[in-house]
């Protein structure tokens, strides 16, 4: 199993952690199936009021697609198949809410995830980047997701530096991406504490405020992301160079943290 359930049925919360941590917690396609089928099941499991999602060991929340994932694309140039569409809750049609709890590296696909949970809590290592621009790939889905939940100008150094540059835990906190910060030790017991306090309150009360939150942001959303296979499907570098650049990543220095 790559994911990993555990219910507090006394809490009425549910800890769900990407348990690949051989991979930095990397989805790949079995994964993101199991990732949609757990927030269908969710929809229906009244026990379940408010989850904590999180990554197993300390070196990775997650980072995006398994480069290794084989994922066959149409012929079509006006269609892109993306297995991450439907790994977030809210594409799921799940609107209890959801804490991420990040740990160690998020980049790349994690942001369909974090994208979609009401708040961010981070241990006070955690790094944020965006590698798709330095690998020759078009950060669309990503920059959308973020550019909703940061200041304009840093999403788009998030998007446009690539691997060159990381965003600290602490710079996140500061321009409003994560809304708490903890030590490593106390992260786990920080997103709990503050999923079991939205389950505790009224559901109805609780969803409805999730979908009166969405529903001021939805709109602008789906139409940014009905651009997204246009612009991959231009903008990507064919497979085989794609690969070349990220075999030589090595190579590259140091990335600036800030």
């Amino acid at each position: 199993m790559t994911l990993r359930v555990e219910r507090d049925a006394a809490a009425g919360v549910a800890v769900v952690t990407l348990d690949r941590p051989h991979r930095h917690n990397a989805i790949d396609l079995p994964t993101a199936a199991a990732l949609t089928a757990l927030w269908r099941e969710l929809r229906h499991d009244d026990g379940v009021r408010a989850v904590v999602l999180t990554g197993a060991g300390g070196a990775a929340f997650c980072t995006g697609l398994d480069r290794d994932a084989d994922v066959p694309q149409p012929g079509s140039p006006y269609s892109v198949d993306d297995p991450l569409l439907s790994v977030g809750p809210k594409a799921c049609d799940l609107w209890k809410p959801v804490v991420a709890a990040v740990n160690g590296m998020a980049c790349g696909g994690a942001f369909y995830l974090l994208g979609e949970s009401e708040f961010l809590i981070a241990a006070d290592t955690a790094e944020f980047f965006d590698p798709h621009t330095s690998y020759g790939m078009v950060s669309a889905y990503e920059a959308v997701y973020m550019a909703q939940r940061m200041p304009f100008g840093e999403a788009a150094r998030l998007a446009l530096m690539g691997t060159a540059e990381r965003l600290s835990a602490r710079r996140a906190y500061e321009i409003g991406l994560v809304s708490e910060l903890a030590a490593p030790a106390e992260l786990a017991g920080a997103a709990l504490r503050a999923a079991r306090t939205l389950a505790s309150f009224p559901t109805q009360a609780v969803q409805g405020t999730v979908r009166a939150l969405w529903s001021a942001k939805q709109a602008a959303l789906q139409q940014a992301l009905a651009q997204a296979p246009a612009l991959i499907a231009l903008g990507n570098l064919p497979p085989d160079r794609q690969a070349a650049l990220f075999a030589g990543r090595r190579t590259t220095p140091e990335p600036r943290v800030r």
